[in-house]
């Protein structure tokens, strides 16, 4: 069972992975001390490795909303990993794979939200000197992008919007911002890259009708961030059948 929960944590680094086990959502090593520091709960240990015990921790999975929601507040992505196989035809662990990943900018759930806030996933982006921007409600699938002359104005409507998190390419600092902060490589942001990735999500050959195709920057985060939700999300995406664009004028009389 410990080597199938390594391979699939091999996958996951930098973020929490949930492993269910019945009625328990299991956590072990750093994951484990890690959630009972951030959740106040109990770290046990489960068994050894090279002669030292394994670190524990546990969620139930009748309350596992709570404790999500407290790890998203904190800045923290979880891995939700379930049980797919049959426990009565298996031979040896139950078949496990990651079913959805929740970010502080891709939780919908009701459960998990503050309320009275938007939950806003950003993603920004450079392509020469211009400056990209966009912004996705996963809820409801508004679907915005801008393109910006200076880095300053970028922090500006950063911090007109407060997202919960936001992406951008690991090869550059963002700008200011308290959102939680997610790092991609750099062909994510490709223009070419992005734009195939929306025409795809969208069913059309080009973005001439959403008047953005002359705005690269903005395509590349865009689809930047696009990418991103289909990642954490595991599923179709329906409801994102369009995008808006924003012009910094526009921006002045809201």
């Amino acid at each position: 069972m410990m080597q199938q929960y390594l391979r699939i944590k091999a996958e996951y680094p930098d973020i929490l992975l949930f492993y269910r086990m019945g009625d328990f959502y299991e956590l072990f090593y750093e994951d484990a001390a890690e959630a009972s520091r951030l959740l106040d709960i109990t770290l046990t240990t489960r068994g050894k490795s090279a002669g030292a015990p394994i670190p524990m921790a546990g969620v139930p999975y009748h309350a596992v909303d709570s404790y999500l929601a407290k790890l998203i507040r904190q800045g923290r992505s979880v891995a939700i990993c379930e049980q797919i196989g049959d426990p009565a035809t298996s031979k040896g662990p139950v078949e496990r794979q990651v079913v959805r990943i929740v970010t502080p900018g891709t939780a919908t759930d009701d459960a998990l939200l503050e309320a009275r806030r938007e939950n806003l996933l950003a993603a920004v982006a450079h392509h020469g000197r211009q400056h990209g921007l966009a912004v996705l409600d996963v809820g409801s699938g508004r679907f915005t992008l801008q393109q910006l002359d200076s880095e300053a104005a970028v922090a500006a409507e950063l911090d007109r919007l407060r997202p919960a998190e936001l992406v951008h390419p690991d090869e550059i600092v963002p700008p200011r911002s308290d959102a939680c902060l997610t790092p991609r490589p750099a062909w994510h942001f490709d223009p070419a890259h992005a734009t195939r990735l929306l025409c795809e999500q969208f069913g059309v050959d080009n973005l001439a009708g959403f008047g953005c195709e002359d705005l690269p920057a903005a395509i590349a985060a865009a689809g930047a961030l696009l990418g991103y939700v289909q990642e954490t999300q595991r599923s179709v995406l329906p409801h994102l059948h369009g995008l808006a664009v924003e012009w910094p004028h526009e921006m002045l009389h809201l």
